[in-house]
């Protein structure tokens, strides 16, 4: 009688990430502890009209320490 061999498939998990509001109190919570500065409103905006109403944790850092290495033109609306 010949072996029968079993294979399992793989199953595939996925991993959400939790998004939080892109709020201007979540953000300077965010680069209070990333920053040694504060944010400016400006650079508030800026993040806002980048990520949307909401973002990870994660890409709201990254945005958060990025900010500032971005020139001031590319930050600022021009009236």
């Amino acid at each position: 009688m010949p072996a029968i061999a079993k294979t399992k498939t793989a199953k595939t998990i996925t991993i959400r990430e939790k998004k939080i509001a892109v709020s201007e109190t979540n953000l300077r919570k965010a680069a209070t502890r990333l920053l040694t500065t504060k944010l400016v409103s400006t650079e508030v905006a800026y993040i806002q009209r980048e990520l949307g109403t909401s973002a990870s944790q994660e890409k709201m850092d990254a945005a958060v320490v990025a900010v500032r290495t971005l020139p001031w033109s590319t930050i600022a609306i021009a009236d």
